[in-house]
């Protein structure tokens, strides 16, 4: 190597050095930046020529260091798994929401839930059986029956307004993804075009990224890397973006939960009508309106109906104040009895049917009120079921609350690892900006010895022999 082409050589290392301190200054920068993966000069050493010219050789020391690529410092299977991982966590996040309105719209335990309201009714069966004679007795209990009645409406009321804003929020999020999907495609466009022009798209990659692993969080998206930079984000086996195009979902289904079994809500591809099978939140969200609510509110329904059955049968054998047989106690103004239509048929106090004597015979008899009273210890009764079907609920929720538990230490080692091999750390910054501070210092003495050098040579060579 002539002196010359070692100022060549000194001159690709001040640019090299140089060109790291930038990097680690802009990682510096963004050290609290979401979604900013790290970045790294890719320091590549220029060999000498392979080729033999005519009269000259390479010695084969080189040509100095290239720096012209800044690459990002991203694990793939970590990205990956955090998809994954972070996907579970939202569907589950959603899933345990779901059963904690649930149990909120039993208010179980409380002296407002239904077990206290039916432990009441049955209590003011108890007060006819002991006074049949007390027409406030009567009429206390028809109106601990009404307000019994009005628990299971406000019950009902409570889950199909739940089921109602889970849709509402899963459309809502449906056209977010659509929107974020397009802002997607077209990153990766600007993205391909940078790779094609040799120009960094390293901010963009991380752009894109950041909003890949909201779809992540969303719906459940997943990545397969393409050429050129380019990633194509796939929901269930459907491409969402391929490439600089991206598609649209839809949700479709029933508009309330009277329709699930006919017709579940479901996202569809909004071309074609194509099932999709989302993950993370939108699967936690169809999960709560397809299984979670529909499932608790038919079991209310059976609860209403059982407790419609079971009064009316005890009500009609007994007779009422003038011994006219009783007639049915709850019924349904309009279709058949659910929790949200079943009424109070009864209103007048006289025509409680209290007791077991008749037909015909006005009597003050309390035998059928205290058969109905004693209904609350049936151990196939309304009362045991309604309970067992609490203890159900209290346990679907705990089990649903300990795998987000679960899920989330995990989802948190998983961002813990991939923060340590994407994130800044300050410390290994500082490392690396001295690295460069004292190669690039070293690099300017070189220059400032082969100057030296070269000013012996032409000024000072021939001046000893005169």
């Amino acid at each position: 190597m002539s002196t010359f082409s070692a100022l060549n050589a000194v001159t690709t290392a001040l640019w090299a050095q140089r060109r790291g301190l930038d990097v680690t200054g802009q990682n510096i920068a963004n050290v609290n930046t979401e979604g900013y993966s790290r970045q790294r000069v890719d320091l590549r050493a220029i060999g000498g020529s392979v080729v033999p010219a005519f009269y000259s050789t390479s010695p084969g020391i080189g040509q100095g260091v290239s720096a012209e690529n800044v690459i990002r410092i991203r694990d793939a299977f970590l990205e990956g798994r955090g998809h994954s991982e972070h996907a579970n966590v939202s569907r589950l996040t959603v899933e345990t929401d779901a059963y904690e309105l649930v149990e909120q719209a039993f208010r179980e335990p409380g002296s407002t839930g239904l077990q206290s309201l039916m432990s009441d009714m049955w209590s003011g069966w108890q007060d006819v059986a002991v006074n049949p004679r007390d027409s406030a007795a009567r009429g206390q209990v028809l109106k601990r029956l009404e307000t019994l009645v009005g628990g299971l409406h406000f019950s009902s009321a409570s889950l199909d307004a739940q089921w109602k804003e889970t849709r509402e929020n899963l459309e809502v999020l449906v056209k977010d993804v659509n929107a974020t999907a397009a802002t997607v495609a077209d990153l990766n466009r600007a993205i391909k075009l940078a790779a094609q022009s040799g120009l960094p798209a390293n901010d963009l990659s991380d752009k894109r990224d950041l909003l890949v692993m909201k779809l992540a969080d969303q719906i459940g998206a997943t990545v397969r890397p393409g050429e050129h930079g380019v990633v194509d984000v796939v929901v269930g086996g459907m491409a969402l973006v391929a490439g600089a195009t991206s598609s649209e979902f839809a949700l479709v289904g029933a508009l309330g939960p009277g329709g699930v079994a006919a017709d579940k809500p479901r996202i569809v591809t909004a071309s074609g009508g194509f099932t999709v099978q989302p993950g993370g939140t939108a699967a936690g969200q169809l999960n709560a309106m397809n299984a979670i609510i529909p499932d608790h509110l038919a079991a209310l329904d059976a609860i209403a109906v059982d407790l419609s059955t079971t009064l009316n049968t005890a009500h009609q054998s007994g007779y009422d104040l003038a011994g006219n047989p009783g007639g049915p106690l709850l019924g349904s103004a309009a279709g058949p009895v659910t929790a949200a239509s079943i009424t109070v048929m009864v209103t007048d106090p006289n025509l409680v049917a209290a007791s077991s004597i008749g037909p015909g015979t006005a009597s003050l008899d309390n035998g059928n009120a205290d058969k109905i009273a004693q209904l609350r210890s049936d151990p196939a009764g309304t009362d045991a079921t309604y309970r067992r079907m609490i203890v159900e609920l209290g346990v679907q929720s705990a089990v649903s609350k300990r795998n987000l538990d679960i899920q989330s230490v995990i989802t948190t080692q998983v961002d813990a690892a991939r923060e340590s091999v994407a994130g800044v750390n300050i410390d290994e910054e500082m490392t690396n900006m001295l690295s460069f501070q004292h190669a690039y210092a070293a690099a300017g003495r070189m220059v400032t010895a082969i100057d030296e050098t070269l000013d012996v040579l032409i000024n000072r060579t021939g001046l000893v022999g005169r």
